[in-house]
């Protein structure tokens, strides 16, 4: 299990109590106005990929490019990452990237103030908008040293919390739009991981889209390796390859010899651009 997360049941429980995900909220774009002359290019993947708490090693991740996935999740930064990452380096990333696999930078950084989890840095009200910019700072720093290149996106993780606290949910978009707009400045796109009854879900249903990601992973373990037949919200929302999907968890899987537990994901979105 990814240790930077939940337990298993947990993260069951945790989505359970958040409520329901439902069919709401108006389209946004795949991004928020940016300045076309000086973005590079979106490099997206569309297919299978895999995220795992610690970056396997090059050996295991050349048994595993045998064309099931072909996009691997890495955990770049932030100080509730759960996992040492000693295999993931710029020289890992160059040669991963080399055989063929699509990365996905994810960073963990502050959690809401009325999470029930354990975590080392938390956000308040008071403190969203600051936090947000820093912890933002230093994933682009985090996802440069490591070769991922500017017009990336970086994926904001943000764990199950109650989105019918009003207060909480505030400093949650307040923190989420400070990193995004950060990121942005800094000519990486925005992402954002969070669960479809809950932090995802505050992201869809938010009525004020400004300087939110412009790319949505939802976590919804309903084991159908699909984007767009249970995407829970409106059809018009994050189009034009801004969709991952968490489909299942705790897959124990061997390819090539190399055993490892991973998180399954449909993915259609956009990836590191490393080289």
């Amino acid at each position: 299990m990814s240790r930077h997360r939940l337990s298993k049941k947990g993260r069951y429980v945790a989505w359970a109590t958040a409520g329901a995900a439902v069919v709401a909220g108006a389209g946004i774009s795949a991004q928020t106005t940016m300045a076309a002359t000086s973005w590079p290019a979106q490099k997206t993947y569309t297919g299978r990929a895999f995220d795992t708490c610690t970056a396997p090693s090059l050996k295991a991740m050349k048994a595993w490019n045998t064309g099931f996935y072909g996009a691997a999740a890495v955990y770049i930064g932030g100080k509730n990452r759960g996992c040492a990452q000693p295999n993931l380096t710029a020289s890992w990333v160059k040669s991963v990237n080399s055989t063929g696999w699509k990365l996905i930078p994810l960073y963990v950084g502050a959690q809401p103030p009325c999470q029930k989890s354990a975590n080392r840095e938390r956000f308040t009200s008071s403190t969203a908008s600051s936090l947000g910019a820093s912890n933002a700072k230093d994933a682009v720093a985090k996802a440069s040293a490591l070769g991922m290149k500017a017009g990336s996106p970086i994926y904001l993780d943000m764990e199950p919390y109650d989105v019918t606290n009003k207060a909480c949910n505030d400093a949650v978009l307040t923190y989420v739009r400070s990193f995004t707009k950060t990121l942005r400045n800094a000519t990486y796109r925005g992402g954002f991981y969070g669960f479809s009854s809950s932090s995802a879900k505050a992201i869809a249903t938010a009525t004020n889209k400004t300087d939110l990601p412009g790319n949505l992973w939802y976590a919804l373990w309903d084991k159908k390796n699909t984007t767009t037949t249970d995407w829970p919200w409106n059809s018009t929302q994050f189009t034009n390859h801004s969709r991952g999907h968490q489909y299942m968890v705790n897959s124990r899987e061997t390819r090539g010899g190399y055993t490892i537990t991973v998180d399954r994901n449909a993915w259609d979105a956009p990836v590191a651009i490393i080289g």
